[in-house]
C-alpha cells in the first residue's frame, strides 16, 4: 500500500454526465481513487454547451478541467496541450484513457519524467488506417504501464511486445444500482430483449434486428427494446421495416438512471451482439452487461470482441456468433428455460466486478515502482 498520497491526473476522451463506456470507466476510476486518499484531477473535453456538465462537475469530490468546445477543432488541440502542461507539473502519475489522451499524454512524456499509465479499451488500438495505427503504436511505447480492459483488447497490442501490459476488467459502481424504485415499468413483449447503449453498428442493435424474422417465428410475442442515444435509429428502423419486424422493436432514446433501472428489471434478457465496424471500432468490454447482470438479467453477447470477458459463458449468460440465428435462438431457449439459475449466476458474476474490488488492482499498478 502507498506510503503517502500520490497526485494523479486522469486524461480521458469522455466524461459524464453524457453517456459512454469510457466516460463511465473514467468517472469510477477517479472517484474510487479519491476514496482511497489519492489526490485526483480529471482533464476532459467539454461536450455540451449547456450547464449540464458544470452542474455535474460541482457534485464531484475531485477537480475536473474541461477543454472548451470550439467550432475550430485545432484550437481545442492547442488548448489540450497548454492545459496538460500546466497540470502535469505537480502530478506523480498520469493516466490516459481513450484515443486522443493516448496521443496527448505520450507527447507530454517527452517533456516530463512521471509515471505514465495507459488504459486501452479497444477501438483506439484497432485503427485500420496505417498512419493512425503507427501513431497509436508509438504512443503506447511511451507508457511505463498499459492496462487493457479485456483479454480481447490486450490481444490487439500483443504484437507490440510492450514492457508491461496487464488486464484489469471493467467494473461498475454497485451503489449506483443497489437502491430500487417502487415504479414497475410495463414493457411490451414476451420475452423482452433489451440493449443499453448508443444505437450504432458497433453496439450490435442492427445484428439483432436482422435476426428477428426467424426469431419471431418461434417467439411471436417477442419484443426488442433499445435504450440509448438514437444515433443510427433512422437507418436501423428502415432495416426493420424492410424485414417487416418494426412492430417488434422500440427505440426509447436516452433515459435517466432511475428509469434505466426500471427498464432492465422489466426485461428478460440483455443482448449485446456487437461486431467491429469497417474502421476498426470495436466493443472493448461492455460495462452495461455487468450492470444488467447485477439486476439479475442474464446476457447474450457476441464472440470476437471484449464482451467475451464480460460474460461467464453458460453461467451469467451465453456467448454466440453475432450473426448466427441458430445460436441466438438456442441461447434464448436456454435462458428462458432456466431463468432462475442464470439470473442468480449473473448477480454473482456482477458482484465480482464491483469497483470496490477492481480499484485495488489499479492501485497495485500505480504503486509499483
Amino acid at each position: 500500500m502507498k506510503n503517502s498520497p500520490k497526485h494523479i491526473l486522469l486524461v480521458t476522451s469522455e466524461f459524464p454526465p453524457l453517456p459512454g463506456g469510457i466516460g463511465n470507466h473514467a468517472l469510477n476510476l477517479a472517484s474510487f481513487l479519491s476514496k482511497n486518499n489519492y489526490e485526483v484531477e480529471v482533464l476532459a473535453d467539454q461536450r455540451t454547451t449547456n450547464s449540464e456538465e458544470s452542474d455535474f462537475d460541482a457534485t464531484q469530490n475531485f477537480k475536473i478541467h474541461r477543454i472548451p468546445l470550439t467550432k475550430i477543432r485545432f484550437f481545442m488541440y492547442l488548448s489540450r496541450i497548454w492545459v496538460i502542461f500546466q497540470l502535469i507539473r505537480s502530478k506523480d502519475v498520469v493516466l490516459a484513457s481513450g484515443k486522443f489522451p493516448l496521443w496527448l499524454v505520450a507527447f507530454s512524456s517527452l517533456f516530463f519524467n512521471k509515471k505514465f499509465i495507459a488504459v486501452i479499451h479497444g477501438s483506439e488500438v484497432n485503427f485500420q488506417t496505417a498512419m493512425l495505427r503507427r501513431s497509436i503504436n508509438w504512443s503506447l511505447k511511451r507508457f511505463s504501464n498499459v492496462i487493457a480492459v479485456s483479454n480481447f483488447t490486450k490481444g490487439l497490442v500483443d504484437h507490440l511486445n510492450l514492457k508491461s501490459v496487464e488486464v484489469i476488467p471493467n467494473g461498475f459502481n454497485t451503489s449506483d444500482w443497489s437502491k430500487g424504485t417502487n415504479h414497475k415499468r410495463n414493457l411490451e413483449g414476451h420475452p423482452k430483449l433489451i440493449t443499453v447503449g448508443n444505437v450504432t453498428q458497433r453496439k450490435g442493435q442492427l445484428n439483432v434486428i436482422r435476426q428477428l424474422p426467424e426469431v419471431i417465428k418461434i417467439y411471436p410475442e417477442l419484443h426488442y427494446h433499445m435504450v440509448g442515444l438514437p444515433t443510427e435509429k433512422d437507418e436501423f428502423l428502415k432495416h426493420a421495416q424492410y424485414l417487416k419486424v418494426e412492430d417488434h422493436i422500440s427505440f426509447h432514446g436516452r433515459v435517466k438512471h432511475e428509469d434505466l433501472r426500471d427498464f432492465l428489471t422489466a426485461s428478460d434478457i440483455f443482448v449485446m451482439l456487437s461486431s467491429p465496424t469497417s474502421s476498426g471500432d470495436v466493443e472493448g468490454f461492455g460495462i452495461a452487461v455487468l450492470e444488467a447482470n447485477y439486476l439479475g438479467l442474464p446476457a447474450i453477447g457476441a464472440l470476437g470482441c471484449g464482451i467475451e470477458d464480460a460474460i461467464d459463458d453458460y453461467s451469467s449468460g451465453i456467448l454466440i456468433e453475432h450473426d448466427d440465428t441458430g445460436q441466438f435462438l438456442n441461447a434464448i431457449n436456454a435462458i428462458i428455460g432456466n431463468k432462475t439459475k442464470f439470473s442468480n449466476n449473473a448477480i454473482d458474476w456482477a458482484e465480482r466486478h464491483g469497483w470496490g474490488k477492481i480499484i485495488k488492482k489499479y492501485i497495485d499498478v500505480i504503486e509499483t515502482e
